[in-house]
């Protein structure tokens, strides 16, 4: 095999070497964003539903205390005349 073939054997190796660690580089690192995105949107879920939980509790202190300025009639009850 001469000198030339040589080299340009070896180069392509190292170059197809470095272009296949490159891509697996560049997958772990986009599988890594994604997780990262998955443990973003866990968290947005549990900061809403604490939101949503803080301000049912809100909701339930409200109406006590409505219910104790006012009146609060059942519409369960029919008036009408049959």
């Amino acid at each position: 095999m001469s000198r030339v073939a040589k080299t340009t054997l070896a180069a392509s190796v190292l170059v197809s070497a470095g272009i296949i660690w490159t891509v697996h580089f560049m997958q772990r690192q986009e599988a890594e964003t994604m997780y990262q995105g998955v443990l973003r949107d866990e968290e947005r879920r549990k900061e809403k539903m604490h939101q949503r939980q803080a301000d049912f509790e809100e909701s339930q202190r409200k109406r006590a205390l409505y219910e104790q300025v006012q009146r609060v009639h059942s519409s369960t009850s029919s008036s009408g005349g049959s």
